[in-house]
């Protein structure tokens, strides 16, 4: 029988909560973490997938270790994304809502810092904050946190970098009796150097979830395609998705850009998230995919962590990540909450080599995708062509004349003759382009 929350010493008032949530059973990383930060006083390492349940493992026990009678900083959550810091609020916020003396924060980088200074001038237990801004914040003595009982590293693996240069500066200004809580996907050797030089000797380490990405719900696929038909393979897998959410990741802002652009033209409901983005474009874009406005979002694999929306259907590796870390936080974005998803890889020839690699590390096992004929991808091409007519606006400023001319050689066709004409028209230009192509890259 699978144990309840309430089994793991968690409280009524939060067992309550996540009832409303329609949360009962506790999943592995919760079943091992929660009890030992309750009952324990040692430093803590979690090491766990993406998506399985992380933020919860860490917030019930806070939570329920808040003391109410303080009004000081007690708990810090350092993470590497305004986008995680904000999911996590919402969480937090879901999970304490019997709890309404529990005062939290989200102090982020990427929007103005005015408004954060004065919300610290209130009682705040809990504050949620990227690194880069809490250091700001503590250079302009806008913030105490001399007296914070607990740090939690969330997502450590994606802040090493940021890490390196910042967290000596926090950890000056908190208490040498803390407890420091450390979850990460993945346990890298940048992550133990981490566990050795902030944490204490006496560490508890558990692991859940280990042998597979993510969870057994993810389909991993790949299809080994050449550079000229990349983005028409890509193309024809999202027009075979239409109706369903997906992202697409890609390397570098400029890749995320690019390939942005060619969805938009292709009339294709998407939207690019890069780091290089104002805060509030961000916020719009991504407001907009978690309503369903859009179904695609193209992103760098920083700006996409906190991506914690139901209900995505697939993800694209565009570009093969450089580590195999990248790997679980990628596909862990689909095949949320026992949900069934795809992760497909985009491979060159030269790329194929280095799969096996990824299963061996992983635990996981690449199927090969199924890659779209020739004739097959120009029919897509021409169904996103014929899209691209219907949602073009008309032109009001052409002249009239003009205008009457062009109605004039077609105003004896019907409909469907027309839509003949334009098809064999619009395949014979295409046939052109694809051979001068390939005339080119001959005689290159």
């Amino acid at each position: 029988m699978s144990k309840q929350f309430s089994d793991l010493g968690v409280s009524e008032l939060l067992v309550k909560s996540l009832s409303d949530l329609k949360i009962s059973i506790p999943t592995e990383i919760q079943e091992k973490a929660i009890p030992i930060l309750l009952a324990k006083s040692d430093d803590f390492v979690g090491i766990a997938k993406t998506g399985t349940g992380k933020t919860a493992a860490f917030g019930m026990p806070l939570l329920q270790l808040i003391d109410l009678k303080a009004t000081n900083i007690q708990v810090i959550i350092l993470i590497p994304t305004r986008e995680l810091g904000h999911q996590i609020l919402s969480n937090l916020e879901s999970y304490s809502k019997y709890l309404p003396e529990i005062s939290i924060a989200a102090i982020c980088g990427g929007i103005p810092i005015k408004p954060q200074i004065e919300r610290l001038t209130l009682p705040t237990h809990i504050v949620i904050a990227t690194p880069g801004r809490l250091i700001d914040l503590i250079q302009r003595k806008a913030i105490n946190i001399k007296e914070t009982k607990y740090l939690v590293l969330d997502e450590a693996d994606e802040m090493v970098s940021i890490l390196k240069e910042g967290l000596d500066e926090i950890v000056a200004e908190l208490p040498k009796k803390r407890r420091t809580f450390l979850f990460s996907a993945t346990m890298p050797g940048t992550i133990k150097q981490l566990v050795q030089n902030y944490m204490s000797k006496h560490v508890t380490e558990v692991s859940a979830n280990m042998e597979t990405v993510g969870n057994q719900g993810i389909d991993h696929q790949f299809v080994v395609v050449d550079p000229i038909e990349k983005l028409d393979v890509l193309m024809h897998f999202l027009s075979s998705k239409e109706g369903e959410r997906g992202i697409i990741f890609c390397k570098t802002k400029a890749a995320v850009n690019k390939l942005a652009k060619n969805l938009a033209i292709n009339r294709f409901s998407s939207g690019a998230i890069h780091g290089s983005l104002t805060q509030p474009i961000r916020d719009r874009i991504m407001r907009q995919f978690r309503e369903g406005n859009i179904n695609i979002l193209v992103a760098t694999d920083l700006a996409a962590r906190g991506i914690d929306v139901q209900a995505i259907s697939y993800v694209v590796n565009y570009h093969l990540p450089d580590v195999y870390e990248t790997y679980v936080h990628r596909s862990g974005r689909t095949a949320r909450a026992g949900d069934k998803g795809l992760s497909l890889t985009v491979l060159q020839k030269e790329e194929v080599v280095e799969i096996e690699g990824f299963e061996k590390e992983l635990g996981i096992k690449f199927i090969p995708f199924k890659k779209p004929d020739p004739i097959s991808i120009d029919e897509n091409n021409a169904f996103l062509w014929a899209k691209q007519i219907f949602k073009t606006k008309p032109n009001h400023e052409l002249a009239l004349e003009l205008k009457d001319r062009i109605k004039r050689v077609f105003h004896h066709l019907t409909k469907e003759e027309l839509i003949e004409k334009m098809l064999a028209n619009y395949m014979l230009q295409n046939k052109e382009v694809i051979v001068n192509n390939k005339v080119k890259k001959k005689t290159k």
